[in-house]
């Protein structure tokens, strides 16, 4: 019974280090492309706001540019990296890897597709 106990007990604790692993964060800014990334965490009131839009701004600019999200509640250390003061922020990057523009907040689709749309031209 003891054994019994104990192995449900490891299972508990494996499963839950499955569950809060951070997941892969890509490169950003991707090499040679204009790069939007989009930090904030998938519980965060207006970052959950923000993601119907930023999957309609992924499919539309496809091919175009890079549109990243980074969870910062699973991955803890890219708060820094990007120097973060709150999330949602969202930081566009031109073709050269150039920070260009940085937003706190909830951003609407407009504001980004004018964003990504200069950067492109450029």
């Amino acid at each position: 019974m003891k054994h019994i106990a104990l192995c449900f007990a490891l299972v508990i604790v494996l499963g839950a280090g499955v569950c809060f692993a951070a997941s892969a964060v890509p490169e950003v800014p991707v090499k040679g492309m204009v790069t939007m990334v989009d930090i904030g965490a998938k519980a965060c009131i207006p970052c959950k706001m923000m993601m119907p839009i930023m999957e309609e701004v992924e499919k539309e600019y496809k091919g175009k540019a890079a549109i990243i999200f980074i969870d910062v509640w699973e991955n803890r250390d890219q708060g820094a990296k990007f120097g973060l003061k709150l999330i949602p922020t969202q930081i566009f990057y031109d073709k050269d890897g150039k920070e260009t523009y940085r937003h706190e907040g909830f951003l609407d689709k407009a504001a980004i597709s004018e964003k990504l749309d200069k950067l492109l031209a450029q």
